[in-house]
């Protein structure tokens, strides 16, 4: 999809950056910015600063900054064009796509509707067993004995569907409406009369929500041994198991404070493990991990660790996850497998060995490259020839799906020192084989014919009151039951992430960018002489005012968010987003005093501009007498301009 940069430039013009990141983000007034807590790393003081006049959110602390846009993709997890989509929905503008037809933009937009329709469908149903669980204190007792507290309950909404096979019909008064049908809350029974009923019964309900916390399933499980043990909703619309993960949106910033994702195969695991210290979990859900399952949790951090049961199912279930993550295992990527003792489950494991056990099987999970060759070398004796070359056969299709790259390049080795041959003849025997198996297959169409093998392309009290502060984190301490108030923050044994290096100080010429780029009205106040020596200046950084000014011009001015996205492929946009990124970036302040800022960086510049062309005229004097005189005339015009930047104004 192709979306023209006018539109972007129109769309961050409309929305406001502290009402997007305010939705997330509790935001204080201090000065002329908000501020609050960063949502990217953990912090007790708020470094996190959002700007309304350059429409931009920096932290002091990581270094994470960006405009609308860049807030939902970061925090959200969402990609570009969905987050200019959620945007531009937010302000009722329709996202143009000269590459798409009217009817399909048509079938889009109904499609977009239909989802926001079920989501609400869903969230009311889940309002409703959030509700019905604090009545059923069967439900609750369960939780108890799992040692889950009320207050994570509350954080992942957890609820209780009774028994009976009409509960919903008080929930919604038209109980044969459609769409309770198709968000899978309702079964219609074609073989008796399209009788109607409840698919969820007598179990704790756990919603599952999408990245940006809309309610778009449910899993449910009994409380009994009746089957099956877990219940999840079918298909829909909105719900597709093989790309969704449960508890992504209540894990993504603990994600980010940890550092990494840990990957089980449970609801329970999940909300048990935020209950003992390990906030950072999520789950597949009922599903073999998918390349869209990786993908998605590697938009909010570079490393993944999988956590299995270490039986033969466990086994099973990890050699599907390796395969899902091979393509995203890049160089700058970490991708490891937990394999727990055979009587353990995660959630048994902590409570039996306690959280510092746990951390420490987490850092000694085996590495993806490890498991890789493992994989290969199953059921194979490299002690004799057949089995070595048995081992090249079975890791042929799993090293192909790596990207190119120094983690690809380094197995191929290793794989060859396994089966005893040398890289060359190991990388000529599997392109021989690859050659092979593409003659036996049919020819394809040229957009669905299958990648080169050596280039696979490269592919997330118990209840208050009322709901109102539903899904936030409290942020106090632990507790029992009844009186509990949450899992303490950071309570593992995870060394804090290292914060992101600062910038070094940059000099005059960066400076005067950056302030323009930050209040590009303060290029109405410059003379022909500050744009002149402005755009003098040597490449990227003459381009860059020569860009700014003409954009001044044409467009008047914009915020840093609005340029930032004018600038895409454009050959200063390095240069800009450089100077615009970093703790000293910030340029908030007085107004007069900035431009008073500006105007002494121009008169330094325009002093050593007069320096350089002293030294040109001095080397004409013995030729050109009148050099001397213009000598005279700058050397004037440098004291004054001296005078003046030493004066009290």
């Amino acid at each position: 999809m192709t979306i023209p940069q006018s539109f972007i430039q129109e769309l961050l013009a409309r929305v406001d950056v502290v009402e997007i990141v305010g939705r997330y983000v509790p935001l204080k007034k201090g000065g002329a910015n908000f501020m609050g807590l960063c949502p990217f790393h953990g912090e007790k003081s708020p470094s996190f600063s959002v700007s309304p006049s350059k429409q931009f959110y920096h932290c002091f602390g990581c270094g994470k900054n960006g405009n609308a846009i860049g807030f939902l993709m970061e925090h959200a997890g969402m990609g570009f064009v969905e987050a200019v989509q959620d945007l531009a929905q937010q302000v009722g503008l329709q996202v143009p796509d000269d590459d798409v037809s009217p009817q399909e933009k048509e079938r889009a937009a109904a499609a977009r509707q239909k989802q926001a329709t079920l989501t609400d469908v869903l969230e009311k149903a889940a309002q409703a067993y959030r509700g019905q669980l604090r009545v059923s204190q069967r439900a609750i007792a369960y939780f108890k004995a799992r040692g889950v507290s009320g207050a994570v309950a509350r954080s992942y909404g957890l609820g209780y569907a009774p028994e009976g096979w009409r509960n919903l019909a008080s929930v919604f008064p038209q109980y044969d409406d459609p769409l309770l049908e198709e968000s899978g809350l309702v079964i219609v029974n074609a073989d008796d009369g399209d009788k109607r009923y409840d698919r969820f019964r007598d179990r704790v309900m756990f919603p599952i929500r999408n990245v940006k916390g809309e309610c778009i399933g449910f899993g449910g499980r009994v409380l009994g041994d009746d089957k099956p043990k877990y219940l999840n909703s079918p298909e829909t619309p909105v719900f597709h198991k093989g790309r969704e993960l449960y508890g992504l949106f209540e894990a993504r910033t603990a994600i980010r404070e940890q550092g990494y994702a840990l990957v089980t195969e449970g609801y329970m695991d999940v909300v048990a493990l935020a209950q003992l210290g390990f906030p950072n979990t999520v789950a597949t859900l009922g599903t073999a991990c998918t390349p869209d399952h990786v993908q998605k949790l590697l938009r909010f951090t570079e490393a993944v660790v999988f956590s299995f049961d270490g039986d033969n199912a466990g086994r099973r279930a990890a050699r599907k996850a390796l395969d899902g993550a091979l393509p995203h295992a890049s160089d700058t990527r970490s991708i490891k497998f937990l394999f727990l003792p055979p009587e353990h489950d995660p959630d048994s494991f902590v409570r039996a060995h306690g959280s510092d056990a746990f951390a420490r099987l987490i850092g000694d999970a085996v590495p993806l490259s490890r498991f890789l060759v493992d994989a290969a070398s199953e059921g194979c004796d490299l002690g004799t020839t057949e089995g070595r070359a048995h081992m090249a056969s079975n890791a042929r299709p799993l090293w192909s799906l790596l990207p190119d790259g120094a983690l690809k390049r380094q197995l191929l080795g290793e794989l060859a020192e396994l089966a005893q041959l040398d890289v060359r003849d190991l990388s000529d025997l599997w392109q021989q084989a690859h050659a092979r198996e593409a003659t036996r297959r049919p020819a394809a169409p040229a957009s669905d014919a299958a990648p080169h093998w050596d280039n696979p392309p490269p592919d997330a009290g118990w209840f208050a009151p009322s709901d109102a502060g539903y899904g936030k984190p409290t942020g106090r301490k632990s507790g029992d039951w009844k009186n509990s108030r949450g899992p303490r923050k950071n309570a593992n044994t995870w060394p804090p992430q290292p914060r992101m290096p600062r910038s070094p100080a940059t000099g005059r010429i960066d400076h005067a960018a950056r302030l323009l780029l930050s209040h590009m009205d303060f290029l109405e106040h410059l003379g022909h002489e500050d744009h002149a020596v402005l755009c003098a200046q040597p490449a990227p950084h003459g381009l860059l005012f020569a860009w700014l000014e003409d954009q001044f011009h044409n467009q008047g001015a914009q915020p840093w968010a609005v340029l930032r996205e004018s600038l895409r492929s454009h050959a200063c946009e390095d240069l800009a987003q450089k100077v615009m990124t970093g703790s000293h970036a910030q340029t908030e302040g007085d107004l007069q005093e900035l431009r008073l800022e500006l105007r002494d960086l121009l008169d330094r510049m325009l002093i050593d501009d007069i320096k350089e062309q002293q030294k040109t005229l001095i080397a004409q004097a013995t030729q050109d007498p009148s050099a001397l005189e213009r000598y005279r005339t700058l050397e004037q015009k440098r004291n004054a301009l001296q005078t003046k930047m030493g004066s009290p104004s």
